[in-house]
């Protein structure tokens, strides 16, 4: 049932909201252990960039931040979430993207969806 509410709470925010080539919409997804974020452009449907806890960008980034003696890399956190949002954030900057309207898929924004939210604004994107 959680999971219906939420993709019914997603169609309603989406039917509002249009990405553009100028100014795409950022999309989230949060799974139990990693997130997930895409810049599209719903005029030509596509993906123009994308960012998660699973790109090498990030892994790499994250293994710079971590303690060498802790070697498990914590994927599901706030502060995972908040990498993801300005790795995204470099991406779309490169592509000279500076405005996005911020899709949050219907989920609350608290969490890890505010800090991937908090990580794209401190990279440079205007929502």
């Amino acid at each position: 049932m959680k999971k219906i509410g939420r993709e019914r709470r997603h169609k309603r925010v989406t039917k509002k909201i249009r990405g553009s080539a100028e100014q795409p919409r950022l999309v989230i997804f949060r799974s139990k252990l990693h997130m997930y974020a895409q810049l599209v452009d719903d005029r030509s449907q596509r993906v123009m960039t994308s960012a998660s806890t699973l790109d090498k960008a990030f892994k790499a980034e994250a293994g710079h931040a971590e303690d060498k003696k802790e070697k498990v890399i914590r994927t599901n956190n706030k502060e995972a979430a908040k990498r993801v949002g300005t790795l995204l954030a470099k991406k779309a900057v490169q592509l000279g993207i500076k405005k996005i309207s911020f899709d949050r898929a219907g989920y609350v924004y608290h969490g890890r969806v505010k800090s991937l939210a908090d990580g794209a604004r401190e990279g440079g994107l205007q929502f």
